[in-house]
């Protein structure tokens, strides 16, 4: 009889078996080494952290997000371009990233998280010659976070100084409270500076119209526009509007309206007053030397007084 079939499982002395690390706060057991379904949820609230290290024939790998030199690092299944992530402040977010090797050497990676609070299983890894490393991770939102969008990115880098990067999509949850200032409007000699403020819990992309008013009427009349900038909730930035036809005479007034999408409303507004310091020093200067001309030639005529003032045959009279 022959010998009874056993079933599928990992070789022996593979240096790349599942290994389950230690961590606290889990409270399951360990996932089991059997493949496992694509999960419901893009990232989830946090079971316990395991790191996989699954050795993988190429030919069913997924197509390569951000790829470098042989090696790539994408989202575990569903062929995302990014890691897509929702929970309200305080909750602990789930997720794998793979690190393909499609080379024929081994390659080592260090692995991190950039604007968002990730924590890998890993920060380093050695990937075997055509094979795939699952590192699972975590993304905390933060205890008291506003509502509202966030980006950051799962980065991976070989000592040659190669990257690739996934992006990572964090939208808090919460109310979207859309709401911006303009503050420290100035006006100066050939451009309009003010600072735009994100006061609300939704990224902005503000939309500007600029007004001034002189003495005799509308001196700029410029329409809303899109401004080339985008503001994360909080973020703080200084702009400058060019004003090269600023009067020389007189004042203004000049007027800052900034809206975005969601009803975001702001207005802020300045008067500025204008000297022409050239012109007015010029005719200081003409005003000095038409003073001093005049001087000396009162001057001169008070010396030439007494002479002609002499009286005829005072000269040579004979007794």
């Amino acid at each position: 009889m022959p010998p009874a079939a056993r079933a599928p499982g990992p070789p022996p002395h593979s240096p790349h078996a599942p290994h389950a690390p230690h961590f606290p706060h889990s409270s399951q057991p360990p996932h089991s080494a059997h493949p496992r379904r694509t999960p419901r949820a893009l990232l989830t609230p946090l079971p316990p952290l395991l790191l996989l290290l699954t050795a993988t024939l190429l030919t069913t790998a997924p197509p390569a997000l951000a790829r470098s030199d042989g090696w790539s690092l994408t989202p575990l299944g569903g062929g995302r371009p990014a890691f897509y992530a929702e929970g309200a402040p305080g909750t602990v977010l789930r997720d794998t990233v793979a690190v393909t090797n499609r080379g024929r050497a081994p390659v080592t990676v260090r692995l991190r998280g950039t604007g968002v609070s990730a924590t890998l299983a890993r920060a380093a890894l050695t990937v075997p010659a055509r094979t795939r490393a699952e590192v699972p991770f975590t993304v905390t939102v933060p205890r008291g976070a506003a509502p509202g969008d966030r980006t950051g990115a799962i980065v991976a880098r070989d000592p040659h100084g190669r990257t690739a990067s996934v992006p990572v999509r964090l939208r808090v949850g919460g109310p979207a409270l859309p709401a911006l200032t303009v503050e420290h409007l100035a006006v100066h000699a050939d451009r309009i500076t003010y600072e735009l403020v994100n006061r609300g819990t939704t990224v902005l992309v503000p939309r500007l119209a600029v007004r001034a008013d002189g003495v005799f009427g509308r001196l700029l009349d410029r329409a809303p526009r899109t401004l080339p900038v985008r503001l994360p909730p909080g973020a703080r930035r200084t702009l400058s509007e060019p004003w090269p036809g600023r009067p020389v005479l007189g004042g203004a007034r000049v007027r800052l309206t900034v809206t975005a999408a969601g009803g975001a409303y702001a207005t802020a507004s300045t008067s500025a007053g204008y000297v022409p310091w050239g012109a007015v020093a010029g005719a200081a200067a003409v005003a000095t030397a038409g003073t001093a001309v005049l001087l000396r030639r009162r001057h001169r005529a008070r010396r030439a007084r007494p002479g002609a003032a002499e009286p005829a045959g005072a000269a040579g009279a004979v007794s």
